[in-house]
């Protein structure tokens, strides 16, 4: 059985599990909608008093705000294994049975949960985001498509990297470290804005060291053929480093399971 084969059984198997009782699930899913909607209200809210913020409308930053949502409900919806890996895995000795089994760990991993919750972030995401498209002049759909994909493609593969380097930190500590949800929950909310309302220093740090501009501020400025740094040139390139942050994440895991020397459960 190939990899994905295997990904997919335990997907369906996780599915199976959390539909099992409908009418849970379906006021689970309302209630996660209904609660990451209201960060965007606050955002047009924001808007509706000040008409702009730094010479961004409204519709510019519902751009943002429903990139990185989709990006991280993906993320989130397969990656929940590294996100408890910790309390989950090493603290109990799973992992050490993973070790035992004939396939990366990292796949093993990704198969202990499918969650479907965040479909609901997901949905209220591509909803913000068709409405920002609506409302604001862009590129061409023959640029603008391609682009939004390429730039989810690397928001997931740099969300994915942070769970993947939070679990590898748990190697040391033997539980999940919460200081790591500056980069996923704190990092949904820092691409919800422009990054430049934010300043310098940060701005470069988490471009360049972890990549969260590179994967939601610069798509958005190629989308919208919107002045600004780097070149927009180079601007439809930047997803790339998400890519690259996920493939370091990956190594820094491997080395880290090398070292693993067990729990003592």
């Amino acid at each position: 059985m190939s990899g994905l084969s295997l990904w997919l059984r335990y997907a369906r198997a996780s599915l199976a599990g959390q539909v099992r009782y409908p009418g849970a699930f379906a006021l689970q899913m309302a209630g996660h909608f209904a609660t990451t909607l209201l960060a965007f209200a606050g955002i047009w809210i924001l808007f509706r008093r000040f008409g702009s913020l730094h010479g961004w409308t409204v519709g510019q930053v519902a751009l943002f705000y429903g990139l990185v949502n989709i990006e991280f409900a993906i993320a989130e919806m397969a990656g929940r294994g590294f996100e408890i890996f910790g309390d989950a895995f090493l603290r109990t000795g799973e992992f050490d049975r993973i070790l035992l089994r004939p396939r990366w760990t990292v796949l093993q991993v990704l198969g202990h949960q499918f969650r479907l919750r965040p479909l609901a972030r997901l949905a209220q995401g591509a909803a913000i985001l068709a409405l920002g498209l609506a409302a604001t002049p862009v590129r061409p759909a023959l640029f603008t498509a391609p682009m939004l994909a390429w730039a989810v493609g690397g928001g997931v593969a740099f969300f994915l990297g942070v769970l993947i380097g939070q679990a590898a930190l748990s190697f040391r500590t033997l539980e999940s470290l919460e200081i790591v949800n500056v980069l996923t929950y704190g990092g949904v909310e820092a691409g919800q804005y422009p990054f430049d309302l934010y300043a310098g220093w940060f701005r470069v740090l988490m471009t360049w060291i972890a990549p969260l501009g590179a994967v939601t501020y610069y798509p958005v400025l190629a989308i919208l053929d919107h002045p600004g740094v780097p070149p927009p040139a180079i601007a439809p390139l930047a997803p790339g480093l998400g890519y690259l942050f996920l493939g370091a994440m990956l190594l820094y895991w491997q080395s880290a399971v090398r070292r693993h020397a067990s729990s003592g459960s």
